[in-house]
């Protein structure tokens, strides 16, 4: 028996970096205001950049969106290849890839959390779920979505690793996806020490 040809990976991971581009922060502020949310706000196409410019429900249909396609981007690689670990762990990274870098919008796009949400929720779902806990915990104490964000995050692969003995190829995913999660918040970091940081209110503003 031959082993995995180039395609096996090659197919979805491609498939997944298009599907993190689609970017529907900056689509759908485009069509309900529009207005470009890159001159908005921190011009960040996230949800949370979307919630605090255009309002909580643009906020929340745009987190889902980008969470439902970091879930199919995985699930398509899993289904197209039969769960391999190696084609679902290049997905999850290829979706976060696209939505940081979009080719649809000249590579200048969002941070990627609420895709890795989307994609842990199929990869790891137990380690996401003690991941989400820390974060609201954070959030709520803290009023900082970007200190929810990092803290999440980072503790994903190190909890993956503990309840679940995942395959490498996975578990090197979500260190890969933590590494950028944090890398992409740097300016967020940068105002966190600074004691400058945008703080969460649930209410948003009103579109």
């Amino acid at each position: 028996m031959t082993g995995p040809s180039f395609l096996t990976f090659a197919v979805p991971t491609l498939l997944a970096y298009l599907i993190g581009g689609l970017p529907f922060g900056y689509w759908f502020v485009r069509l309900s205001l529009g207005r470009d949310i890159r001159t908005m706000g921190s011009g960040n196409i996230g949800a949370t950049n979307v919630h605090r410019s255009a309002g909580k429900k643009a906020g929340l249909v745009v987190l889902l969106l980008d969470i439902f396609k970091g879930f199919l981007a995985v699930w398509a690689a899993a289904m197209l290849t039969h769960r391999n670990p190696a084609a679902m762990a290049l997905a999850a990274a290829a979706v976060m890839l696209g939505h940081c870098y979009p080719l649809f919008l000249k590579f200048r796009g969002g941070k990627a959390v609420a895709c890795f949400i989307g994609a842990f929720a199929y990869i790891a779902p137990l380690a996401l779920l003690v991941s989400a806990t820390a974060f609201l915990i954070v959030v709520f104490t803290s009023k900082y979505i970007s200190l929810g964000s990092l803290i999440g995050a980072f503790l994903l692969p190190f909890v993956y690793w503990w309840i679940s003995d995942p395959p490498l190829p996975l578990l090197l995913s979500a260190f890969f996806a933590a590494a950028l999660i944090i890398y992409r918040h740097r300016a967020n970091i940068e105002r966190l020490r600074a004691g400058t940081e945008h703080s969460f209110s649930l209410k948003g503003k009103a579109a």
